[in-house]
């Protein structure tokens, strides 16, 4: 073979390789101790997807490696410096990783979703915010909350003591054009020290995330792990089961949000979910429907004989995922218990 068909091979060879495969013969080019320290860098999985990548490689041409380096040491040098944005890292992250897994890094590390900080404060709760916002001069805070929606900006003012809250509102009606470089630094210092902390802190509560598995728990599953948990921790079984929302919980539904939750769900699961349903719930969903299609309907549940409880549960939580995407939407309204929360007619 000529040396310029091995060349040409060489470069085929090249174009194949994948992101996760670069890494891999990069890393195979280092030596030990440098390989050590990098994947001390790295998570579990990550290490995991790289060895296994490693692993797989078979025999990789002195060619191609040269090529490869080639191709990093031009794209560290090409304009001298190195420049770190959100866009440039999740370009990179998307040339090794899958798209669900770069958009869940990116999530993190941009913090509350929006496209301007301005944007992202408007999606950080009022309590939090107001907690941050207070320990700033009142100025300053009334030129933040100028650049935050009007509703979210109530909210926050509702939750300062009142001599601040009257204090910044004063500043906002008397407030001028404020020179741009001002605003650039404070929504720099509000990216920094707020919002990148925010992203790294802010998790879930670990009893909501425990409600959500005991939502998609079986009835038996459910009952028997609820009791055992009440026995070990009676306060945390209570919490889950505040948060719990279930199939009985659809009575919170207003009137219109009932019609628009049968739109949307399988009439043959509807069957199935009332066969175990209390007679409150039952009697929700018949007045909700026309005469014809309640007469319907209680022929399908009477035609289905014994239903298995297994799949009534199943149906019962079809149905109430369907309602809380709804209501994430805000195509109907769950009402609550506290007071907040009740409809006014």
């Amino acid at each position: 073979m000529s040396v310029s068909s091995a060349g040409d091979r060489g470069k085929d060879d090249y174009k194949k390789l994948t992101g996760n495969q670069k890494a891999a013969i990069l890393m195979m080019s280092l030596d030990e101790e440098n390989v050590s320290k990098m994947f001390g860098m790295l998570e579990d999985e990550e290490i995991k997807e790289l060895s296994t990548t490693m692993a797989s490689l078979g025999t990789v041409s002195a060619e191609t490696v040269e090529r490869l380096m080639i191709e990093y040491v031009e794209s560290m040098s090409s304009t001298g410096v190195v420049v770190g944005t959100y866009d440039s890292t999740e370009r990179l992250l998307m040339k090794a990783l899958g798209k669900d897994r770069v958009d869940a890094i990116m999530e993190d590390i941009r913090g509350p979703a929006g496209r301007t900080t301005w944007d992202k404060l408007g999606n950080v709760n009022e309590e939090v915010l107001a907690a941050f916002l207070k320990n700033e001069y009142p100025q300053t805070i009334a030129l933040v909350l100028s650049k935050v929606r009007a509703d979210h900006t109530a909210r926050i003012l509702s939750v300062f003591p009142d001599e601040l809250a009257m204090d910044v509102m004063t500043r906002m009606l008397s407030m001028e054009s404020v020179k741009k470089e001002v605003l650039d630094g404070i929504e720099k210092t509000l990216r920094v020290e707020f919002m990148s902390n925010l992203a790294k802190t802010q998790r879930r509560d670990t009893h909501e995330i425990m409600a959500e598995i005991f939502n998609n728990f079986d009835r038996n599953t459910e009952s028997k792990f609820m009791g055992m948990l009440e026995e070990r921790n009676s306060e945390s079984a209570e919490k889950i089961r505040n948060l719990m929302f279930t199939f009985e919980d659809l009575i919170k539904i207003d009137p219109s949000g009932v019609q628009a939750l049968l739109r949307g769900v399988d009439k043959d699961k509807l069957a199935t979910a009332m066969k175990g349903a209390s007679e409150a719930i039952k009697d929700l969903f018949f007045k909700s429907m026309s005469e014809r299609a309640a007469k319907i309907l209680r022929e399908d549940m009477e035609a289905m004989g014994p239903v298995r409880l297994k799949e009534v549960d199943e149906a019962q939580m079809s149905i109430v995922q369907v309602a809380k995407d709804l209501a994430a939407k805000g195509e109907i309204v769950i009402a609550g218990d506290g007071a907040d929360d009740q409809l006014v007619y």
